[in-house]
Protein backbone atom coordinates (compact mmCIF):
# COMPACT_ATOMS: atom_id res chain seq x y z
CA UNK A 1 0.00 0.00 0.00
CA UNK A 2 1.19 3.48 -0.75
CA UNK A 3 -0.60 6.89 -0.26
CA UNK A 4 0.08 9.64 -1.79
CA UNK A 5 -1.23 13.09 -0.97
CA UNK A 6 -2.17 15.37 -4.74
CA UNK A 7 -3.83 18.46 -4.29
CA UNK A 8 -4.74 18.18 -1.10
CA UNK A 9 -6.27 14.95 -0.96
CA UNK A 10 -4.89 11.19 -0.59
CA UNK A 11 -4.83 8.66 -2.39
CA UNK A 12 -3.65 5.38 -1.95
CA UNK A 13 -2.62 2.66 -4.01
CA UNK A 14 -2.70 -1.06 -3.84
CA UNK A 15 0.27 -2.21 -5.20
CA UNK A 16 0.31 -5.79 -6.27
CA UNK A 17 3.47 -7.17 -8.31
CA UNK A 18 3.99 -10.05 -10.03
CA UNK A 19 7.28 -10.13 -11.05
CA UNK A 20 6.20 -10.87 -14.87
CA UNK A 21 6.52 -14.45 -13.78
CA UNK A 22 4.35 -16.69 -15.95
CA UNK A 23 3.13 -18.73 -12.82
CA UNK A 24 1.76 -15.72 -11.99
CA UNK A 25 -0.29 -14.97 -15.36
CA UNK A 26 -3.57 -16.58 -14.27
CA UNK A 27 -3.80 -14.78 -10.58
CA UNK A 28 -3.01 -11.41 -12.77
CA UNK A 29 -5.99 -11.85 -14.98
CA UNK A 30 -8.26 -11.45 -11.94
CA UNK A 31 -6.55 -8.29 -10.45
CA UNK A 32 -7.40 -6.78 -13.68
CA UNK A 33 -10.77 -6.79 -13.19
CA UNK A 34 -10.76 -5.12 -10.42
CA UNK A 35 -7.75 -2.63 -11.00
CA UNK A 36 -7.82 1.05 -11.95
CA UNK A 37 -4.73 1.23 -12.71
CA UNK A 38 -1.90 -1.02 -14.41
CA UNK A 39 2.10 -0.42 -14.40
CA UNK A 40 3.45 -2.42 -16.92
CA UNK A 41 7.16 -2.84 -16.57
CA UNK A 42 10.40 -3.68 -18.52
CA UNK A 43 14.39 -4.23 -18.25
CA UNK A 44 16.11 -1.95 -20.21
CA UNK A 45 18.74 -4.61 -20.83
CA UNK A 46 17.26 -7.36 -21.88
CA UNK A 47 15.10 -7.39 -25.16
CA UNK A 48 13.15 -10.90 -23.92
CA UNK A 49 11.86 -8.74 -21.22
CA UNK A 50 10.50 -6.01 -23.87
CA UNK A 51 9.24 -8.91 -25.67
CA UNK A 52 7.05 -10.03 -23.42
CA UNK A 53 5.19 -6.86 -23.05
CA UNK A 54 3.02 -7.77 -25.90
CA UNK A 55 1.36 -10.37 -23.98
CA UNK A 56 0.87 -8.85 -20.74
CA UNK A 57 -0.86 -6.17 -23.21
CA UNK A 58 -3.29 -8.24 -24.68
CA UNK A 59 -3.98 -9.74 -21.14
CA UNK A 60 -4.47 -6.74 -19.88
CA UNK A 61 -6.90 -5.46 -22.84
CA UNK A 62 -8.62 -8.47 -22.84
CA UNK A 63 -9.19 -8.86 -19.00
CA UNK A 64 -9.08 -4.94 -17.33
CA UNK A 65 -11.60 -2.56 -17.63
CA UNK A 66 -11.46 0.18 -20.87
CA UNK A 67 -10.71 2.40 -18.94
CA UNK A 68 -7.54 1.46 -16.76
CA UNK A 69 -4.92 3.64 -16.31
CA UNK A 70 -2.06 1.89 -18.16
CA UNK A 71 1.78 3.26 -17.27
CA UNK A 72 4.64 1.90 -18.84
CA UNK A 73 8.12 2.05 -17.27
CA UNK A 74 11.13 0.84 -18.40
CA UNK A 75 13.25 -0.63 -15.35
CA UNK A 76 17.41 0.04 -14.82
CA UNK A 77 18.06 3.00 -16.67
CA UNK A 78 20.81 3.28 -14.40
CA UNK A 79 22.69 0.55 -16.48
CA UNK A 80 22.66 2.88 -19.83
CA UNK A 81 25.45 1.35 -20.93
CA UNK A 82 23.83 -2.16 -21.24
CA UNK A 83 20.98 -0.65 -22.81
CA UNK A 84 19.18 -3.00 -25.57
CA UNK A 85 16.40 -1.25 -25.72
CA UNK A 86 15.79 2.26 -26.76
CA UNK A 87 14.08 4.73 -25.48
CA UNK A 88 11.74 5.58 -28.86
CA UNK A 89 10.87 1.71 -29.07
CA UNK A 90 9.06 1.86 -25.54
CA UNK A 91 7.38 4.89 -26.76
CA UNK A 92 5.89 3.70 -29.40
CA UNK A 93 4.89 0.54 -27.44
CA UNK A 94 2.82 3.21 -25.28
CA UNK A 95 1.16 5.37 -28.28
CA UNK A 96 0.86 2.37 -29.95
CA UNK A 97 -1.31 0.65 -26.99
CA UNK A 98 -2.93 3.84 -25.77
CA UNK A 99 -1.01 4.02 -22.28
CA UNK A 100 -1.08 7.06 -20.77
CA UNK A 101 2.81 7.18 -20.41
CA UNK A 102 6.35 5.57 -20.19
CA UNK A 103 9.05 6.64 -18.00
CA UNK A 104 12.19 5.58 -17.37
CA UNK A 105 13.43 4.25 -13.69
CA UNK A 106 15.95 2.98 -11.65
CA UNK A 107 15.34 1.71 -8.09
CA UNK A 108 19.23 1.10 -7.87
CA UNK A 109 19.70 5.07 -8.01
CA UNK A 110 16.02 6.39 -6.83
CA UNK A 111 15.63 8.09 -10.34
CA UNK A 112 11.87 8.27 -11.37
CA UNK A 113 10.43 5.36 -8.76
CA UNK A 114 8.25 8.04 -7.04
CA UNK A 115 7.40 10.00 -10.26
CA UNK A 116 6.55 6.68 -11.51
CA UNK A 117 4.11 6.15 -8.53
CA UNK A 118 2.67 9.81 -8.44
CA UNK A 119 1.60 9.83 -12.20
CA UNK A 120 -0.24 7.13 -11.68
CA UNK A 121 -1.98 8.22 -8.71
CA UNK A 122 -2.65 12.01 -10.32
CA UNK A 123 -4.17 10.30 -13.33
CA UNK A 124 -6.57 8.33 -11.22
CA UNK A 125 -7.43 11.07 -8.77
CA UNK A 126 -8.05 13.21 -11.89
CA UNK A 127 -10.10 10.21 -13.53
CA UNK A 128 -11.94 9.83 -10.07
CA UNK A 129 -12.54 13.84 -9.98
CA UNK A 130 -14.65 13.43 -13.48
CA UNK A 131 -16.39 10.73 -11.84
CA UNK A 132 -14.28 7.43 -13.51
CA UNK A 133 -13.70 4.46 -11.17
CA UNK A 134 -16.14 5.94 -8.03
CA UNK A 135 -17.37 2.17 -7.78
CA UNK A 136 -14.20 1.53 -6.54
CA UNK A 137 -13.02 4.24 -4.28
Amino acid sequence: MKTLVIDGKRVKLQIWDTGGQERFRTITQSYYRSANGIVLCYDITCKQSFNSLQRWIDDVSKFAAPNVVKLLVATKCDLEEQRVVETEEGELVQRANGMFSMIETSAKSNVNVDAAFLELATILKRQYDQGIHRDSA
